[in-house]
């Protein structure tokens, strides 16, 4: 028989936010870090993909303080094939807000695994859009669940982790079923996004502003835009 002091406690997501929303909120951003293939590693507070996330969440409140700012802390740092196990807990996540909030519209923020996270629980129905930043989409990625959503991915020309001609191929077959598609390549930035990171920041504040505002999301580069089989696609 077992020990009870020797059993290794049962990891579980983390939701870091606010209590309660604050007066005349617009809308919640929920933040979800990046990760491994294959981990059954537990997330710890301090891994660098969990604190790269935060910079972004004070952009997001800089620009529009009236948006609240949520973090995922995911239970296994990896995918894990099958089991997605990051699924789940955003999944669980975005219960939670509503739980905790009420029915308040929601922008998912995903870099790398955590974009692809995002895609796969894009058809909870509180989800406005996604923003996918350097995101991890292979091309079996299914699109299904972004039908009537807002969809932007941003990825670094310089990234050797994930794919930005996959995350282009992505949001070409997301096109006809997303509610808008926009693609933006940032120049000499990898997949870490801490080459250019004020333009990393800037740039998701500003789309996630725009799809809880229902905006053109087109606009938020105008002079850098142009049309490609239904999608925009900028370059900055």
């Amino acid at each position: 028989m077992t020990d009870p002091t020797e059993r290794k406690p049962k990891l579980r997501p983390h939701l870091v936010a606010p209590p309660r929303l604050g007066e005349g909120s617009g809308g919640v951003a929920l933040l979800l870090h990046g990760g491994r293939e294959n981990s059954r590693q537990g997330v710890t507070p301090f891994q660098l993909p969990v604190l790269r996330m935060i910079p972004f969440g004070w952009a997001i409140r800089r620009l529009r303080p009236d948006l609240t700012v949520a973090r995922l802390q995911f239970r296994l740092r990896g995918w894990n094939g099958e089991c997605a196990s990051p699924v789940a807990d955003a999944l669980w996540a975005l219960d939670e807000i509503q739980d905790r909030y009420g029915r308040v519209p929601v922008v998912l923020v995903g870099h790398s695994m955590g974009g692809r996270t995002a895609m796969r629980a894009a058809a909870h129905p509180s989800v406005l859009g996604m923003v996918g930043l350097a995101p991890w989409l292979p091309g079996t990625e299914p699109v299904d669940g972004l039908a009537g959503k807002d969809l932007v991915v941003l990825h670094g020309t310089r990234d050797h982790t994930t794919s930005a001609s996959a995350s282009l191929a992505f949001t070409e077959r997301a096109a006809g079923i997303a509610r808008q598609s926009v693609y933006v390549q940032v120049a000499r930035s990898g997949h870490t996004m801490l080459r250019r990171a004020r333009r990393w920041h800037r740039l998701t504040a500003a789309y996630v502003a725009a799809m809880l505002d229902d905006a053109p999301l087109r606009e938020v580069v105008p002079d850098a835009t142009q049309r490609r089989d239904s999608i925009t696609v900028a370059r900055v």
